[in-house]
């Protein structure tokens, strides 16, 4: 008589083997990290006689989440590819000036589709000049950002256009203690998280930034899937500068060059275990990244900590993150 045969259970060895890979995930440990960071900053601020984990602290602290993690899940896609985007604090400023300067004259709908229509227009651009011209993504989109500075500039001279009050609900309201932006920012990071790990499109994405020549050669359409993910990226862009135009209330040619989203989202991405030359890496651990560098900004801001100091920490965590990313892979057998 014959029957369908039963896999054995795991061993031991094989279970303690799965446990560790976990708790060695890039994704799990920058998580961990933001937990250790909040703590730590609980009690720095507490003995100097202040109270961090106020409503109105964590409150601030979820809302300086929204922007950065829009742009950091844009950003994650194109490196993943092995490419990257530095116009996206430009993108940003430019895309807040224009949802202000169209909702003030047809309305929000009109806004919400030429910011993103936009957004995709520079994504596409973008994407082309990589493939096409066969430009560096560094050099491609550092060119990009310069255009768009070049625009801004000679079109605008500071805020401009107003941001109809029932947009600004978007910046502002809360569900509790939950800002109604950051639902924003959760359901941009889960269709993400989808499309890159649940979609053939997703697979493809990590293909080309693991080993382009072999993608190809195994029927990837390489160009196509970079360019994707650029136009994916610069919409992550356009729903920042909606956000940020709904917190001003106007358009900024400084809304996004004042924060340094185009490093900032870099780093969070790093920060979160994406490998810079691709193919490796997730949404989920770039949302701890962001966490640990906002958690870290509010910390700086209630110990009123010096702005070089502050930088030299937040570049000591990176460094020391990546090394350790690092350090890790390495051990790994082959």
């Amino acid at each position: 008589m014959t029957g369908t045969a039963v896999a054995p259970p795991p061993t031991l060895r094989e279970s303690a083997s799965r446990r560790r890979s976990r708790l060695t995930d890039p994704a799990v440990g920058v998580w961990l990290a933001a937990a250790v960071v909040t703590a730590l900053g609980w009690i720095v601020v507490a003995a100097r006689g202040g109270d961090f984990l106020t409503l109105s602290n964590v409150v601030g602290i979820l809302q300086n989440c929204v922007a950065l993690g829009l742009v950091a899940v844009g950003q994650t896609a194109v490196i993943l590819t092995g490419s990257l985007d530095l116009s996206v604090a430009y993108l940003i400023s430019l895309g807040t000036l224009v949802a202000a300067t169209t909702m003030e004259d047809s309305g929000v709908v009109t806004a919400v589709l030429a910011v993103l229509a936009l957004s995709a227009a520079v994504g596409l651009a973008n994407g082309l000049i990589v493939t096409g011209l066969k430009v560096n993504a560094f050099i491609a989109t550092l060119g990009t950002a310069f255009i768009l500075r070049g625009w801004i500039e000679d079109n605008y001279t500071g805020p401009a256009g107003k941001v109809t009050a029932s947009f600004q609900h978007l910046g502002y309201d809360r569900v509790g203690p939950i800002p109604v932006s950051l639902f924003l920012l959760l359901a941009v990071a889960a269709a993400l998280w989808v499309i890159t790990r649940r979609t053939r499109f997703g697979h493809h994405l990590y293909a080309t930034g693991g080993d382009e020549h072999a993608a190809r050669l195994s029927g990837v359409r390489t160009r196509r899937t970079i360019i994707a993910a650029h136009v994916l990226c610069s919409l992550c862009v356009g729903a920042a500068a909606l956000f940020l135009a709904s917190r001003l209330g106007a358009g900024a040619p400084w809304a996004g060059t004042e924060a340094r989203y185009d490093l900032e989202s870099i780093a969070a991405v790093v920060l979160g275990g994406t490998a810079l030359a691709g193919g490796r890496g997730g949404v989920v651990g770039t949302l701890g990244g962001v966490l640990v560098l906002a958690v870290l900004d509010s910390v700086f801001n209630q110990l009123g900590v010096d702005p070089f100091f502050k930088n030299v920490v937040r570049g000591v965590v990176i460094i020391a993150a990546v090394a350790l990313y690092a350090r890790r892979g390495s051990r790994r057998p082959a």
